[in-house]
């Protein structure tokens, strides 16, 4: 056992704690308080210095395999072109290459203090690499498909590519769909009798929502150049969350990335179905597709957590810098709130209830922001911009 001792602890689901300190053995927290408190156990004390402590970052949302894209994608000139650049791009770089920014990715995140990630997945060529990483993870095995003719033929591939990962040692793979503009109602129906999808892109960009809502714009235009305008589709003439929602596809397992392109009624629709909705600030700026209203979302009681998208629309996988982006957009929320959205959040809905919080019985996945001085507001020092985390190892 060790006693870890900071300028601050912050777990999450209490008040900081100023000199606080976190006992820890065989991998869980077993006390939480500070010097003199009851319980206290009698321990070697590792001082770590005046910086914060707290539970690692939960990456809700990312997409490793896209890592080897990184700086090769067109930003800020629209959702559609980024997407046709990015269909463009795959394919062209060489597998090793593609492997070798997957295996760069991963070690990134255990670097910079987050212990989990919500990773889409296309292939699941790479659940060996995560196995062998310190990360928890969920994969989420995405699914395009907008001929509604192939949508039977998908799930049939996506079942034989579960049960082949399932025969080794995998972390745990959920079916998911892509989007409400890229999967056909077939294919989404089908994954939701399965029981999903367990994530979803969701109200991301206004051609989304230009789509649904009237059939034409420049999505319409992107499938007809990838041969597929002859494909029948009857625009349903809501909004993306009213159109899933229909369908039955919001539920309270489901990670629901963006939700940038929502209003009063799909806020509600949101909170009352338990969506887990992971905000990724950096990626739609860079996409030039909006600004979630995220205090609207709070305030709705949506669920929200913190992904930072891929290294093709996001600078880097720390999702620390989407937490102080969305502090400098919003500095009307409470820090607080933004570092659980950061932390809790994303554990929450990833249902990785082990991590999140620093508490007695949960595992002791710790990250720490150092600091010359003991700061004045924890909260406020990790929203700086200033702060650099990284994972707390065990000696």
């Amino acid at each position: 056992m060790e006693v870890l001792r900071a300028g601050w602890v912050v777990p999450v689901t209490s008040p900081p704690l100023r000199d606080g300190r976190v006992a820890v053995s065989s991998g869980r927290v077993v006390w939480v308080g500070r010097r003199g408190d009851p319980g206290e156990p009698t321990a070697v004390v590792r001082d770590l210095g005046p910086g914060v402590l707290l539970p690692g970052l939960v990456n809700a949302h990312c997409h490793l395999e896209a890592s080897h894209l990184a700086g090769r994608l067109p930003l800020g000139r629209g959702f559609v072109p980024w997407v046709e650049a990015l269909v463009a791009a795959r394919g062209t770089v060489p597998e090793e290459t593609a492997r070798e920014g997957t295996a760069a990715a991963i070690a990134f995140l255990e670097r910079r203090g987050t212990v989990a990630v919500g990773d889409v997945s296309n292939m699941l060529d790479h659940l060996g690499r995560l196995v062998a990483s310190s990360l928890w993870s969920v994969v989420f095995f995405e699914l395009l498909a907008w001929d509604p003719l192939k949508a039977d033929a998908t799930m049939a591939w996506a079942e034989e590519r579960l049960a082949a990962a399932g025969r080794g040692l995998s972390p745990t793979v959920r079916l998911a769909a892509h989007a409400p503009h890229s999967v056909s109602p077939v294919l989404l129906s089908r994954l939701v009798s399965r029981g999903g999808p367990a994530a979803m892109h969701l109200a991301e960009s206004p051609e989304e929502v230009r789509f649904l809502a009237t059939g034409d714009g420049a999505w319409t235009s992107f499938l007809a150049r990838r041969g597929l305008g002859n494909v029948a589709f009857s625009p349903p003439g809501v909004s993306p969350v009213r159109y899933v929602d229909g369908l039955g596809a919001l539920h309270p397992r489901l990670v629901a990335a963006h939700g940038v392109q929502v209003d009063d009624a799909d806020r509600a629709i949101l909170a009352r179905r338990g969506v887990h909705v992971a905000l990724c600030p950096r990626s739609n700026r860079n996409l030039a597709v909006g600004t979630a209203d995220v205090p609207a979302l709070l305030d709705a009681g949506v669920r929200l957590c913190l992904g930072t998208d891929s290294l093709a629309s996001a600078e880097t996988l720390d999702v620390l810098e989407d937490a102080v982006l969305l502090h400098r957009q919003f500095p009307q929320i409470d820090p607080a709130a933004v570092v659980k959205m950061a932390t809790a959040g994303g554990a929450e809905a990833l249902g990785l209830t082990d991590l999140g919080t620093i508490e007695r019985g949960k595992a002791a996945a710790l990250a720490f922001a150092a600091a010359a001085d003991v700061p004045a507001d924890p909260y406020r020092f990790l929203l700086s911009g200033e702060a650099r985390l990284a994972r707390v190892q065990r000696q």
